[in-house]
Parts: structure tokens; sequence; C-alpha cells
């Protein structure tokens, strides 16, 4: 029994595109939770600076926070995907270009403020930038997940 070329084709692009589409949603807390983790790496650079026990035990509670956290999402999805890496479908890659494109403009407003007002004001700001980035983020990728999910259905 042959099959059809363009239904193995299909097949083939929706298996391709399963780690891309079956993505659980991030809990509530995701997003403040990684915005205060900006913010925290935005102090413990300024703050404890002149203290360097201070600064490395911050830096090291921070760095392994953000290790236990992404084994903990690599554990959840399963076969997670990361921006930049593999073959997303179109609507994916293009809602990753915009990530990386909000990324960058939040890092250069961050370090205007940081410039131009200081260190408090700028950690709030990245607070809220990168929380409400994160929720843009997550709206946006859900919205293109759907889309490819209905493309090859």
């Amino acid at each position: 029994m042959e099959s059809d070329p363009q239904q193995q084709l299909r097949e083939l692009e929706r298996a391709e595109a399963a780690p891309y589409v079956n993505y659980p949603k991030s809990p509530w807390w995701y997003a403040p939770a990684i915005g205060l983790w900006v913010t925290a790496m935005i102090g413990t650079f300024t703050w404890w600076r002149e203290n360097a026990v201070l600064f490395c035990l911050s830096l090291a509670v921070l760095i392994v926070a953000e290790i236990g956290f992404i084994n903990w999402m690599q554990r959840r999805h399963g076969a997670m995907p990361f921006p930049g890496r593999g073959r997303p479908p179109v609507e994916i890659g293009a809602v990753w270009r915009k990530y990386f494109a909000g990324v960058a403009a939040i890092v250069v407003m961050v370090g205007l403020v940081w410039w131009l007002v200081g260190v408090p004001v700028a950690a709030a700001v990245a607070f809220v930038q990168v929380t409400s980035g994160l929720y843009l983020y997550e709206r946006t990728y859900a919205k293109a997940a759907a889309r490819v999910r209905e493309r090859l259905a």
C-alpha cells in the first residue's frame, strides 16, 4: 500500500513542528519571576560590586536559580525549543525574531535609563519591561502556534 507523497510531507511537517506548537502555557508567575531575576542581576552588579563576598554570593545564588529554572522548564516542556536553535515553523521564527528585537530594545532602554537617571529607576524599568515583554511574547507565541496547528491540520 503506497502513501500519498503530499500526505507524507504533511506528516513530516507536523512532526517537525510538534516541539514548537505543543508547548504548555507558562505559569502565571513566570514573567514576574524573570523580571525579578533581571532586577536582582542589575542590583548585584551595581550595589554589591564593592563587596566581593556579597557580590559573589549574590551572583552564585542568581546563577544557581537560573540553572534550576532552565532545568525545570526543560523537564516540563520535554523537547524544549530554544530561540535561535533548530528549524521552527515560519510563524514561530517570526515571533522569535521579534523577541530578540524586543530584548535588544529593552537592553538599550534600561542602559539609557541607568545612565541618565540611575540604578534604582533602571531596575524598576527593567522589571516592568521584562515582565510585560514576556507576557506579550507568551501571547504572541500562543497565537503563532495556533496558526501553525491550523495550517498543518
